[in-house]
């Protein structure tokens, strides 16, 4: 990671960003690039094997563009296959991972707080966040499930625990 214009911004109190970690599918990544956009979450951090707007050829991907509806085009991301130095660069330049999964470790998403630059982590739509980027994270958070699932899709929990914890 650079320290680019981007980066200056995640360092603002205010900044919010997002890992989205081995995410399998390009119609959740879209519909996280489309919420991101109008949270005004800062960036997009697409870690593992989870697709990216462009492609090596830097050429479009059609998935993802069809329902971002434009949000990959204004929300900045960044490709890494390597999540643990994202995470490394990211907590060195001051910033608090806080990873949305369910765990016995967790919290309440309404009784969590931002408290200055935070990048939240989202992860596999099937085995969520694993065990050694949390025990990485500042913070779990969770959002209780009170029907008879015990989870929602990646892309839903992004857009219900960022409109709450962001006050959008």
């Amino acid at each position: 990671m650079k320290d680019t214009a981007a980066e200056k911004q995640l360092k603002k109190p205010s900044s919010i960003s997002a890992i989205l970690h081995d995410i399998r599918s390009s119609h959740n990544v879209g519909s996280m690039f489309r919420t991101a956009d109008a949270l005004g979450v800062e960036k997009l951090f697409l870690t593992g094997y989870t697709p990216a707007p462009k492609d090596k050829f830097n050429r479009p991907n059609k998935e993802i563009s069809k329902v971002a509806l434009g949000g990959e085009m204004t929300v900045a991301w960044e490709f890494s296959e390597d999540v643990f130095d994202v995470i490394k660069k990211l907590k060195k330049a001051g910033v608090e991972i806080v990873a949305i999964e369910q765990s016995s470790k967790s919290v309440d998403y309404k009784d969590f707080s931002l408290s200055g630059p935070t990048t939240f982590i989202f992860g596999n739509e099937v085995d969520g966040v694993p065990e050694k980027i949390l025990d990485l994270c500042d913070k779990i958070v969770s959002i209780p499930m009170k029907g008879k699932k015990e989870s929602l899709n990646v892309s839903v929990a992004f857009g219900i625990a960022l409109a709450r914890i962001t006050n959008a």
